[in-house]
């Protein structure tokens, strides 16, 4: 009978210290997110070094808690794999060198994973994946679309130009003094506004699939200021909607050209932005009379976890793909290199 494979996966790029435990690349075993979203509330963004310190405070005892839900030890585990990068360096480097302590203390191989991989694989852990693809990844510094053929093959469409989208929306949600993070402060409000005030959707070339949100953010922040000279009063609930509705729009139709001129079987949602009502909603219109399956993984798996790096190892696994004592946390690791 064959063993199951469980892969044992750490993520640590950003401000969640993670851990997960996931059997044959799809069953969720136990998926440990320990957030700092408090720590760094205070200062408006992730603080770096903060980031890192509740890093080593938390990767013991959330790798412990995993396990424990789990109810299995590390006798049982097949491999480790971890978040290489892009991301913070040095939180990544928590999650590295754990990753690679555990795997040399139980002599298990070390998979290394790529951020935006794992954003796209956690779609796997709701249905299997069926080739050509297209993913929209949306999260705090990437919006990109990504064309995939075959099981860990990316090839990178479209992407942004400067401000990704989750950063404009938390730029955005400064200026209205909002809450870090942003984003879904400003979902909630775009909920009860209407988008009556005229903003600009960057659509860029004609034939292209690109993003660019940095003229929009400052158009936000320019209209906000000049109702304020004038003394005029904007409520915040229309300029959240009408700023949400202008990336909507473009981030749902160049999607949906992409899908159409690429013959794509299936689009899937991936990324921190994913959890958007709005955009969530916005998708399942466009695509409810389209020709392609429309795949949007729940609101635990969108944000940072590690369960996603567990589904994106497990295909790295397969093929054979193994780190050395050497890997490093890579900050701008391409994926197209993957």
């Amino acid at each position: 009978m064959k063993q199951d494979e469980i892969i044992l996966a750490i993520e640590t790029s950003c401000d969640e210290t993670a851990v997960a435990l996931v059997k044959n690349g799809t069953e969720i075993m136990a998926n440990v997110v320990a957030s700092q979203i408090e720590s760094h509330k205070r200062f408006g963004g992730v603080v770096p070094e903060v980031a890192s310190r509740h890093h080593v405070e938390q990767i013991t005892v959330v790798m412990e808690e995993a396990l424990q839900n789990a109810g299995i030890t590390m006798e049982d585990v097949s491999a480790v794999a971890v978040t290489e990068g892009p991301g913070l360096v040095g939180a990544l480097l928590i999650g590295v060198n754990a990753a690679k302590a555990l795997a040399f203390a139980h002599d298990l191989p070390l998979v290394p994973v790529h951020h935006i991989a794992g954003h796209i694989y956690a779609n796997r852990l709701i249905t299997e994946m069926e080739f050509p693809l297209l993913a929209l990844v949306v999260s705090g510094g990437h919006t990109e679309l990504v064309l995939m053929k075959e099981h860990g093959s990316f090839e990178v469409i479209g992407e942004t130009r400067d401000d990704a989208a989750g950063e404009a929306y938390d730029k955005v949600a400064r200026t209205l003094n909002l809450p870090y993070p942003g984003g879904p402060h400003i979902d909630r409000l775009a909920q009860d506004g209407e988008p009556v005030l005229n903003l600009p959707r960057a659509w860029l070339e004609a034939d292209s699939y690109d993003f660019s949100f940095s003229g929009l953010k400052s158009a936000v922040i320019n209209t906000v200021h000049n109702a304020a000279q004038r003394g005029e009063i904007i409520k915040p609930e229309d300029l959240a909607a009408s700023f949400q509705a202008s990336v909507i729009d473009v981030l749902v139709e160049k999607t949906a050209r992409a899908a159409r001129e690429h013959h794509v079987k299936q689009v899937l949602l991936a990324g921190g932005v994913a959890a958007n009502k709005g955009l969530r909603a916005a998708l399942e219109a466009k695509f409810s009379d389209l020709p392609y399956e429309l795949i949007i993984p729940p609101l635990n798996l969108c944000t940072d976890n590690a369960a996603m790096i567990a589904a994106a190892g497990s295909i790295a696994y397969q093929k054979g793909k193994r780190a050395d004592w050497a890997l490093n946390g890579v900050p701008g690791l391409d994926l197209e290199a993957q």
